[in-house]
């Protein structure tokens, strides 16, 4: 990440001398900063708000009924995962409280049902086909509350910070679809490695 600063300063740099304005660099630089700090503030609001709304959602039992609804879904899509296995839970959970903006509670369970499918892997050291579904699920999950998004435009100024719902939902469910797809389509052409021993590593 240092290095990406480096490179966004030098490039600043590099653009106000070709352009003659360095001796604007200086003030923009600050103009800049003072606005990332507002930003920042007003954010942290916001974000407080969402946030301490969907704990409360989650305290309600909400997380586990959606968990509920997806996990005849997902057996479907990992059938080689046994539907008793800690890995389903894991998963279900940690996708009910993604589709809820939870992203500070669906970590841990992200990485508890990374952990168990590794359990289940026939192939150790090697990420398998539920493996590597469920990271494209996690990370093009659909998401019903994108409260990072609306606290965003609420402290940008917008009329209507949440009026993003529908097009987030569509947009995320467009990408989750797009994810599995590839997902189920791509196993074919990176097959698991032959043998039962873990040893041999695509």
């Amino acid at each position: 990440m240092s290095v990406v600063w480096v490179l966004l300063l030098a490039a600043s740099v590099a653009v106000a001398a070709a352009t003659g304005r360095v001796a604007d660099l200086p003030a923009a630089i600050a103009e800049s900063a003072g606005r990332a700090v507002t930003l920042s503030i007003s954010l942290a609001g916001v974000l407080a708000l969402w946030l301490g709304l969907m704990k409360v959602a989650e305290e309600a039992g909400l997380v586990r009924a959606l968990g509920r609804l997806a996990r005849p879904l997902l057996r479907l899509l990992f059938p080689e995962v046994p539907a008793d296995s800690p890995a389903m839970g894991a998963m279900v959970a940690n996708i009910a409280a993604n589709m809820l903006g939870l992203g500070n509670a669906a970590t841990p369970f992200g990485l508890k049902a990374m952990e168990e499918l590794e359990k289940v892997n026939p192939h150790p050291g090697t990420a398998s086909d539920a493996e590597a579904l469920f990271c494209a699920l996690n990370t093009a999950g659909i998401q019903l509350v994108p409260a990072s998004v609306i606290a965003l435009r609420a402290a940008a100024g917008a009329r209507q910070p949440a009026d993003v719902l529908g097009a987030t939902l569509l947009a995320s469910a467009c990408a989750t679809v797009a994810a599995v797809a590839a997902a189920k389509l791509l196993r074919h052409l990176y097959p698991a490695p032959r043998g039962a021993s873990g040893d041999q590593r695509a």
